[in-house]
């Protein structure tokens, strides 16, 4: 993720912001420029012009009227969603209140996740509304009334990700992590998870490739469900440490892949915002340290996979230092191990190889 300033004003404005704090004018992104803009509205039932590409007459999503959505599609769309929510197939009752709440922190980091994926060049095509078509569409589900009944549970069927509402509860979210064990746990950790199921059938399945992924992240032909019956009842151990980014991702190769993939999402997308950012990372150490980085790199556009993990590692540790400082955990509370690294080196490979036609979207 970026920053951006207003083209009206000049004023440092954020992703998800859908007025700007200092001069007023109403915002709105625009998918295809990566870019957030001012935009000015001269009839009120007419379309809207979007400073950042005046040329091009915008229109709203039809999920700005919950106040869950700020992208902008042409005015002549016969879409009435833009590219983010067009992913959506089910929703909770939104005459709830309380689930519609819920509902927007979802819907904002689901809109950071497609940000994302249109920054890595990958495809998501959306299937139709009865999600038989292929692609990749998202539920979002509120747990049944009856309490003795099945709670929604997220997870991944062939580009339908389901996610249950109750993760956007941050009570309820630090419970199941405290329950589980878990060092992280956030709704956009559920998203880029998921949605790395879904690539590895993109990328690994049906690209021919099951061998060679095979040889980074084992075999997934291994039974699933017997894989995670004995991992959970193992219960926590540290066999894991060294070989995985996660206790879950030494569950079974497609869950090494997906946390893999996740924090391979996490990484790009925090390098991007640094980089925005300007940071500098440069501590006083002795003669034989070395913890330094001035990120300016784009990690979309790198291919040097090694040059985004010598940004990041000095990142981390002045990140979970800062919140070390605030008497919070770590924000970044995992290690790189060279056979984790070599894990993320091979997606990042996988995602510069088979990304769709052109350069990743410019950043500006």
């Amino acid at each position: 993720m970026k920053l951006f300033a207003c083209q009206n004003c000049g004023n440092l404005l954020h992703f998800e912001n859908t007025k700007c704090e200092q001069c007023a004018a109403p915002l709105g992104f625009l998918p295809e420029r990566a870019t957030l803009s001012a935009f000015t509205c001269d009839d009120p039932t007419g379309p809207l012009t979007a400073l950042a590409d005046p040329a091009t007459p915008r229109k709203a999503c039809a999920n700005a009227g919950y106040d869950a959505c700020n992208w902008l599609l042409p005015a002549d769309s016969d879409e009435q969603y833009c590219t983010a929510c067009r992913h959506n197939h089910l929703a909770p009752d939104l005459s709830i209140t309380a689930n519609l709440l819920l509902w927007r922190k979802m819907q904002f980091a689901q809109h950071r996740l497609i940000y994302s994926l249109d920054r890595m060049s990958l495809p998501h095509p959306h299937r139709e509304r009865d999600a038989t078509s292929g692609g990749l569409v998202f539920d979002v589900l509120a747990d049944p009334e009856d309490p003795n009944a099945p709670r929604v549970l997220t997870g991944h069927d062939e580009g339908l990700i389901t996610l249950a509402l109750a993760e956007a509860d941050d009570a309820e979210r630090e419970r199941r992590r405290t329950s589980m064990g878990e060092p992280y746990r956030t709704l956009l950790g559920h998203y880029r998870h998921e949605v790395g199921h879904y690539y590895w059938n993109v990328l690994v399945r049906d690209a021919g490739r099951l061998d060679e992924c095979r040889a980074v992240f084992g075999d997934e032909r291994l039974d699933y469900g017997e894989a995670l019956k004995a991992h959970y009842a193992r219960g926590p151990n540290d066999d894991w440490r060294g070989l995985h980014i996660s206790h879950y991702a030494a569950a079974h190769a497609w869950e090494d892949w997906a946390e893999s993939w996740a924090h391979y999402m996490h990484i790009q997308d925090s390098l991007e915002m640094a980089a925005a950012f300007g940071l500098d990372v440069k501590p006083r150490l002795d003669a034989t340290g070395d913890l330094t980085a001035r990120v300016r790199l784009d990690p979309y556009a790198q291919k040097d996979y090694d040059k985004i993990i010598d940004a990041w590692t000095p990142v981390t540790i002045a990140m979970n230092s800062m919140n070390r400082c605030m008497g919070t955990p770590d924000l970044y509370p995992f290690v790189m191990s060279d056979a984790v690294v070599g894990k993320l080196r091979y997606v990042h490979k996988l995602v510069m190889e088979q990304a769709k036609p052109g350069a990743a979207r410019k950043a500006a």
